[in-house]
């Protein structure tokens, strides 16, 4: 007998919310019935926490998310679960590997104060994320050189711009030593011209802290299902018994053999869950 669904783990941009980076009502009402009906729910996300409290609030019921791209695990109410940092000793030979590309670097800290992001240079950043940029003002703090910034353990070392350039810093990132001590998650928008490198702690995912949450909750993963549309979703979608692709995902994604739902601006979330009849 299949096992009943218990758990959905959503991700936001792409996936939840349309191109104006709105939630749909379709999928709103869908997460709400799911949610009455006693499934629970989790988000996903590469954002920050705080970043993507506004959405998770706006669902209008209690929930976990899973941000950072898995780094950090906490309420929509402030309660940590799971923590998952960059030591700082490998962050600073990180950097010190990937110093061609310093101008495309943000430094992420688990604070929400200013120095919650760090960098060096804004030019090439507002190139490729202004808007993410100015939204997040208030936590960017500029320095000299980003080693300043690491005597504590960060987030994560995000590296963005075009993806011609971020497919360089990948390969180059790549053909370091440092390569066996982090785990290189990437989310890529074709459309946008846009690639976004996020290094986090060896075995740091979505997917793995979704397996840890699973694991705490006492669900198995048959009765998960995990919904997303890029790269950085794909160890989330591996660990989840039913993995559902958007349509706006990569062709590449697609060929995974995962169901397919409808893209981010025909509500996929909703027609996904009724799909599934839940």
């Amino acid at each position: 007998m299949t096992p009943p669904i218990r758990l959905l783990a959503i991700d936001i941009d792409g996936t939840l919310l349309d191109a104006k980076s709105q939630v749909p009502e379709a999928n709103l009402a869908a997460l709400r019935r799911a949610y009455a009906g006693g499934i629970e729910i989790v988000l996903t996300t590469g954002r920050r926490h705080s970043f993507a409290l506004p959405i998770a609030e706006s669902l209008g019921f209690g929930l976990w998310l899973i941000s950072s791209n898995g780094a950090i695990t906490k309420s929509i109410g402030g309660e940590v679960f799971h923590r998952d940092l960059l030591p700082s000793a490998v962050a600073r030979r990180l950097v010190d590997h990937m110093r061609p590309f310093q101008r495309h670097a943000v430094l992420t800290f688990d604070q929400e104060t200013r120095g919650a992001l760090v960098l060096e240079s804004a030019e090439e950043l507002h190139a490729s994320i202004a808007r993410w940029m100015e939204k997040n003002a208030e936590f960017i703090e500029r320095v000299g050189d980003l080693e300043q910034a690491l005597s504590t353990d960060p987030i994560q070392v995000m590296y963005c711009g075009r993806i011609d350039r971020m497919r360089q810093a990948e390969s180059h990132l790549l053909s370091g030593s440092i390569a066996g001590e982090v785990t290189l998650l990437k989310t890529e928008y074709e459309a946008r011209n846009l690639c976004i490198l996020d290094v986090m702690n060896r075995d740091c995912s979505k997917g793995h802290a979704l397996k840890r949450w699973a694991k705490h909750r006492g669900i198995t993963r048959q009765q998960i299902v995990a919904i997303g549309d890029n790269y950085n979703d794909i160890e989330m979608l591996e660990f989840a018994g039913i993995p559902v692709i958007m349509e706006n995902a990569s062709p590449q994604l697609k060929r995974s053999g995962w169901r397919v739902t409808l893209s981010n601006e025909q509500s996929g979330v909703a027609a996904a869950l009724q799909e599934l009849g839940i």
